[in-house]
């Protein structure tokens, strides 16, 4: 097993500081969105920043699924957006409501899963908003509904950096799948119903659209029909 996994890191080396997904792209991007996020915020609340958060922790997570991973379902705007905030409002709720601090953080966690899931914005650190504010409305200072006005600004101020950063190097953004190519001639194809079906026999969750993983698949069809006739090295 050990042996396996070196064989595969060594085949995949290093990431590329640039050049599809670098490490330095997304950690640029990371900068920018979560530096913009927090003095715009900070400015918005004025004399307010002293008594409410201008920045919140689980910004930092969110900041890595937009600029390191953005073609993941899971890092597109409105998953962002929803995700986070939602998520912060059930926590306000589930710790006023409750009002012990662990009990309330996990029934936050739990209900924001629930309701992400419902409205279609599965986000994993909307579970960190909803923990956050859980934590944050049975602790000393209380958190309340004022809270979710700066961390509404915090969210969309990164979505906006994140629209414009993966859009100017070269990861339009909300992502598109790429156009499927024509299917190979005279080889078995398969259709999107066919593919829907083998997902839902595997019952499981993968980070990846659909229209991506049927591109993708495409693409190979084609290549390996370009090898075979001696198109490609």
């Amino acid at each position: 097993m050990v042996t396996n996994f070196m064989r595969r890191t060594a085949r995949l080396g290093r990431q590329a500081a640039t050049g599809h997904l670098g490490w330095l792209r997304g950690a640029m991007g990371s900068v920018i969105g979560i530096s913009l996020a927090g003095l715009v915020t900070m400015a918005l609340l004025g004399s307010q920043a002293q008594s409410l958060p201008w920045l919140v922790a689980p910004l930092g997570a969110s900041a890595v699924l937009v600029f390191a991973v953005p073609a993941s379902p899971l890092a597109q705007p409105w998953p962002v957006i929803g995700g986070d905030w939602l998520s912060a409002a059930v926590g306000i709720a589930a710790g006023h409501l409750f009002h012990i601090p662990w009990l309330s953080a996990a029934i936050a966690v739990g209900a924001a899963i629930a309701v992400m899931s419902l409205c279609r914005c599965l986000h994993p650190p909307g579970g960190a908003c909803a923990l956050l504010c859980a934590l944050g409305a049975t602790g000393a200072q209380a958190w309340s509904w004022p809270v979710l006005l700066p961390i509404a600004a915090n969210i969309l101020i990164l979505v906006a950096v994140g629209y414009a950063y993966n859009g100017l190097t070269g990861h339009p953004w909300p992502h598109r799948a790429t156009t499927v190519p024509v299917p190979v001639a005279n080889r078995p194809g398969y259709e999107i119903a066919d593919l829907e079906a083998v997902l839902g026999e595997w019952n499981e969750v993968l980070d990846v659209d659909v229209a991506d993983l049927d591109a993708l698949f495409r693409a190979v069809e084609r290549r390996a029909d370009r090898r075979e006739r001696g198109l490609v090295d």
